[in-house]
């Protein structure tokens, strides 16, 4: 049964019907007007100011000729610009585009190319870096810069003001469509070239409430204050920490990077209820001084990704946080984070899993050939829900992989257990084949951190003519005057004690630090072509 809308207007039965991200913002303003939506440094945006700015801003794309489903690049960090910017291009049906601010010219400016944008709006600090790239890049025509000290021009292309683009805030009022493309974000690049994901408004925004009932924000009077310091380029920051906060009408912090004892105190004073934050941020917070003198009451809840943490860091930080509970969180670009997260329950029982399905996701687990396969048999990750995204950008063939079998394929490798928790074991890529026995890089690096000397670890394998892929380790340590080699042979004996024979690290290397991508992940393929050269 259909119903006969012959005589409605499109645009009026869209408006009324219809899921887009840019009305999530619109809602939150009604009733929250005058309350701080973003505090940017120390500049406090209300809501009413946001959403403002975001439908000036997307009126101003739309009048500059950008059309409907056309990508809008930011280098952008993190601002409430970036937010404005963000919602404006959603309002107006556009697509936005941030661009990872940490990746190479050559790679920024592949994604300029690939993704067909004629657009960029960037801060005045990323101009040199649109001078290197613009030459080879003739269909960009016009760059919105932030601030008021514009150059008329960069590499040869008109420039505007962002304030002049977001004059006009009367509400924009488009089509835009629940399947309608709402954000391209371009994976890490890992092992090729950066992918473009492209996400509907309708995946963000089921995405977006299922991390706002999993992490308990509260819409009303006790609103959520978060402070985020991992990049708003990234799906992480964007999708699972800022959308939901402005979802409930809650506090969005965004402070000017991370130290350790500013952050704490950042904390403090604004009451912070949630956290998320990288292990090694986690790490440097316990070290820091100020941990025993801060009131860090407030805090209900302390989220970590990216990387396994030791029980024994778990532990201490929920001693920091006296109210907090501490839980992992998972995901990935391409199925809106997170996907699976722990309960309170799993915190002493199963802190080392990624916890069971969100509200939203239906995760399983299955063999090369397709089938699924039933609790504790180990194979890929995948996932079915709202949250997957609609396809890669410009790539048929990945995403005849991706989608093989009727399901999104993650890349990762585990389990469930009879409860339906999942139990992460590597990365496909990340396994180490070793004299014929696979050996999860991840449960060796679980064992190293489970040391006291060491921050961060990375395993990897590295070809071996005698095992095929020599269990290799390589470590930060917690004393940077510490004897390199004396320390790695203690680690070695502690991998001996809690590993099997053919898990133990075949050589451990201590180094200053480790390559990693702009929200914390190690890039182990960094590591194995070093060692391969």
């Amino acid at each position: 049964m259909r119903p006969d809308l012959s005589g409605i207007d499109p645009l009026e039965l869209n408006l009324a019907t219809r899921f887009s991200v840019g009305d999530m913002l619109t809602r939150s303003t009604q009733l929250f007007a005058g309350r701080t939506a973003i505090v940017d440094g120390e500049e406090e945006v209300s809501y009413a100011r946001l959403d403002a700015a975001a439908e000036a801003f997307g009126r101003g794309l739309l009048d500059a000729g950008v059309r409907h489903q056309e990508p809008v690049a930011f280098l952008l960090g993190n601002s409430w610009r970036f937010a404005a910017s963000f919602f404006g291009c959603a309002k107006a049906g556009l697509v936005a585009l941030p661009v990872n601010l940490m990746l190479a010219p050559e790679d920024v400016a592949w994604i300029l190319g690939d993704s067909g944008t004629r657009i960029v709006v960037a801060d005045p600090v990323f101009l040199p870096l649109l001078e290197a790239v613009l030459p080879g890049l003739p269909a960009i025509t016009r760059v919105v810069v932030t601030g008021d000290d514009v150059p008329a021009q960069v590499a040869g292309r008109d420039t505007v003001r962002w304030d002049d683009v977001a004059a006009d805030p009367t509400p924009v009022r488009v089509l835009v469509e629940d399947r309608d493309t709402l954000h391209c974000l371009y994976t890490s690049g890992t092992t090729a070239r950066p992918k473009g994901v492209l996400t509907s408004h309708l995946a963000v925004h089921v995405g977006v409430l299922s991390n706002a009932l999993q992490v308990g924000h509260r819409r009303g009077d006790e609103h959520s204050v978060l402070p985020i310091v991992l990049p708003l380029f990234h799906t992480t920051a964007l999708d699972t920490l800022l959308l939901p906060v402005l979802l409930t009408g809650g506090t969005a912090v965004l402070p000017r990077g991370f130290e350790p004892e500013g952050f704490l105190e950042v904390v403090e004073r604004r009451a912070a209820t949630h956290l998320m934050l990288l292990p090694m941020m986690y790490a440097a917070l316990l070290a820091s001084p100020g941990i025993a003198t801060r009131d860090l009451s407030s805090v209900r809840l302390c989220i970590y990704a990216m990387a396994p943490m030791p029980q024994e860091r778990i532990t201490a930080i929920a001693a920091a946080f006296p109210n907090a509970q501490v839980l992992l969180g998972s995901g990935q670009t391409e199925c809106v984070p997170a996907t699976v997260f722990q309960w309170p329950s799993h915190q002493e029982t199963k802190a080392a899993s990624w916890g069971p399905s969100t509200v939203t996701v239906d995760t399983q687990v299955m063999d090369p050939g397709g089938t699924l396969l039933p609790p504790g048999e180990t194979g890929e990750i995948v996932y079915r829900g709202p949250h997957v995204m609609s396809g890669y950008w410009n790539d048929a063939a990945a995403n005849t992989a991706a989608f093989a079998h009727g399901w999104f394929h993650s890349g990762d490798v585990g389990h469930l257990d009879d409860e339906g928790v999942v139990w992460f074991t590597d990365r496909v890529k990340d396994m180490v084949k070793t004299g014929g026995e696979n050996v999860s890089s991840v449960e060796v690096e679980r064992v190293l951190l489970a040391s006291p000397e060491i921050v961060e670890a990375a395993v990897i394998g590295v070809p071996d003519d005698r095992w095929g892929e020599a269990v290799t380790g390589v470590v930060v340590a917690a004393d940077p005057g510490a004897d390199p080699a004396a320390l790695a042979e203690r680690l070695l004996a502690h991998c001996r004690a809690h590993l099997a024979g053919f898990q133990v690290p075949k050589r451990i290397e201590v180094r200053t630090g480790l390559p990693k991508t702009a929200t914390g992940k190690i890039q182990k393929h960094e590591l194995r072509d070093e060692f391969r050269s």
